[in-house]
């Protein structure tokens, strides 16, 4: 072997290492380099929430993978079922502990368990006539034991204790049953507005008389502290890039589960065509959601 051929060898061999190097200190300095290949995480929740583990899931895998910069979370919900929307809010949070920021942009809605897990955000964006807020718990309990009295049905309920069938539809609900389940809204309503109050630094004397439920356009929002400036999603997308010292293309990826073909079919396609597909079955139990006509 010729010494050439011996340089070119052993520059072979040191190329990769430098590279490697080149990386670190690039990254330590904060000087991102395109090699450095950082990105952003997009994570997109739309629609009523009845589930956490999707979104859960995609705000881990952003946390714990080193080449993702920060996370842009999409929200365009009403809200939905409490403890979905809790899980998510306390999985934002802890980005918090890693220092990886997560700026949210609301869409046309987050009111409710949407703003929820808005408010455990860095900042927030939302458009002037954007609707937010709406802090409080709803229970809703369907009743037609006066239809079953129309058309002569009637039911034999045997049960072990006097609360088993707590807020049966076949009967009127006791003032003793209306007490319990005001007990149940009231103690999840503290716990959202404890909650949010931490999350966004807010007096929780001052923010109770606000939250009783009512809404917000992001222009009256802004005045009172719930979101931090008005803008669209590229303005989010626009900022958190210069907040981290990336390039303008940086990419923004998802880590999205795929869905199954007939899901999504029923869910995506069909629903449009029969809204009332998406919303044919809603588990029994508390919500953070807005019941308004947007």
């Amino acid at each position: 072997m010729t010494q050439r051929q011996k340089f070119i060898v052993i520059g072979i061999c040191i190329a990769p290492i430098l590279i490697g190097l080149w990386i670190i200190l690039s990254d330590q300095t904060g000087i991102h380099s395109p090699l450095s290949l950082k990105k952003i995480g997009l994570v997109q929740i739309n629609d009523v929430i009845m589930e956490s583990d999707s979104y859960v899931k995609q705000l881990r895998a952003f946390r714990e993978d080193d080449a993702i910069a920060g996370v842009l979370l999409r929200i365009d919900s009403p809200g939905g079922a409490s403890a979905p929307s809790q899980e998510i809010f306390k999985e934002v949070y802890k980005f918090r502990e890693c220092k990886k920021p997560v700026f949210v942009s609301i869409g046309n809605m987050a009111a409710s368990g949407g703003y929820y897990i808005a408010s455990a955000a860095s900042k927030i964006f939302a458009n002037p006539s954007s609707i937010t807020g709406s802090i409080g718990a709803i229970v809703e309990l369907p009743q037609y034991n006066k239809l079953l009295d129309k058309i002569g049905v009637s039911m034999r309920v045997i049960k072990s204790g006097e609360l088993k069938d707590l807020g049966s539809p076949q009967r009127d609900m006791t003032a003793k049953e209306k007490q319990l389940f005001q007990g149940i809204v009231s103690d999840i309503y503290e716990q959202f507005l404890s909650d949010v109050c931490l999350a966004r630094s807010l007096n929780i004397a001052i923010i109770r008389p606000i939250a009783d439920g009512r809404i917000f356009t992001g222009s009256q929002a802004l005045k009172i502290g719930l979101i931090d400036t008005l803008g669209g999603y590229e303005d989010a997308s626009d900022y958190i890039k210069t907040f981290l010292n990336l390039p303008e293309k940086t990419a923004i990826i998802e880590k999205k589960p795929k869905e199954s073909y007939l899901r999504s079919l029923i869910f995506g396609e069909l629903a449009h065509k029969f809204p009332f597909l998406k919303n044919s079955y809603s588990p029994a139990g508390p919500y953070f959601l807005f019941h308004g006509g947007f």
